[in-house]
């Protein structure tokens, strides 16, 4: 549901920040460490710290503006 969301906005931030993905079912431990309880879940990072998390399928605009919040820190 999120996944086009995400591939085009992987696409407008390309050189500025790194995308991924993470399995949760191959990887309980991962979703474990950082809580996540629910899918989707997005976890934006900054210097290898978790700044900001997003729960739900939410519209690329409040994607983009929690990215570029976490960008401007």
């Amino acid at each position: 549901m999120i996944a086009p969301v995400f591939e085009e906005l992987s696409g407008d931030y390309a050189g500025r920040l790194k995308f991924g993905k993470v399995d949760v079912d191959a990887n309980p431990a991962t979703a474990g460490q950082y809580g996540i309880r629910s899918i989707p879940s997005l976890l934006v990072f900054k210097q290898g710290r978790v700044v900001d998390t997003i729960v739900g399928a939410v519209p690329k605009a409040a994607l983009a503006q929690k990215i570029d919040a976490a960008l401007a820190k």
